[in-house]
């Protein structure tokens, strides 16, 4: 059977990638001795998948492993288990059980929240104006950009790859296309963004977080977790 696992990935953590997240997962779930099933022949490795990738020095506090096993605890003890030999920073939060045809979480991803928040030196001093700016930006009918393949150069439309954009606070909140057909990072937009005032866009100025991730069912957006049941 196949659960759905949910954790995040705080701290010194945003610097691991997304293969030693894998390692270290499989680490864990033997210390915690799990009954996780495993692949055939010569070199048998753990049934587990990660959902979408997340970028070197982003946290996150809605990650997902998609991990089969031969048998299992109880949910809660699931957690508790993997949580023992566990460290804070790679918390697991929850777990739901998939129905037997489930998809990965890597597959059905398509759109994912973000909270993006200024560092300290880096925030404008007139902050207002820097929304009104950028909410006038992104309030085009289109937002036409040129972004590098692996192989050419693609014009795309960064607005119709936004579902929604909102000012919390002083944060910026963001939920955007996320997955294998259309992806847009928010750095992406932000870079145009100052690259239609003719400045050049600084990764540092902003801490980042992935909230959320979703599939779609039905026409609407569903979080991955919604997608299984408690056991």
């Amino acid at each position: 059977m196949k659960i759905r696992i949910k954790f995040q990935k705080q701290g010194a953590l945003k610097f691991i990638g997304h293969l030693d997240v894998m390692r270290y997962f499989q680490k864990m779930n033997r210390r915690a001795k799990l009954d996780v099933r495993y692949t055939e022949g010569f070199s048998p490795h753990q049934e587990m998948s990660l959902a979408n990738p997340l970028s070197l020095g982003m946290t996150s506090s809605s990650e997902y492993a998609d991990i089969e096993f031969l048998s299992w605890p109880s949910r809660q003890e699931l957690i508790d288990r993997l949580n023992a030999v566990n460290v804070p920073e790679l918390w697991v939060l929850d777990a739901r059980m998939l129905p037997e045809k489930a998809k990965n979480a890597m597959s059905i991803t398509v759109a994912a929240d973000y909270t993006l928040k200024f560092r300290e030196g880096y925030k404008p001093e007139d902050i207002d104006a820097w929304y009104e700016k950028f909410f006038e930006y992104t309030a085009q009918p289109e937002i036409i950009v040129t972004k590098q393949t692996k192989t050419n150069s693609v014009e795309v439309d960064l607005k119709a790859q936004i579902h929604e954009l909102e000012r919390r606070g002083n944060d910026l909140f963001m939920k955007i296309d996320t997955g294998s057909h259309s992806n847009l990072k928010p750095e992406l937009l932000l870079s145009s963004f100052y690259a239609s005032m003719g400045q050049e866009f600084n990764e540092l100025m902003f801490e980042m977080n992935r909230d959320e991730l979703y599939g779609e069912e039905d026409g609407k957006l569903k979080a991955l977790l919604d997608y299984g049941y408690d056991f």
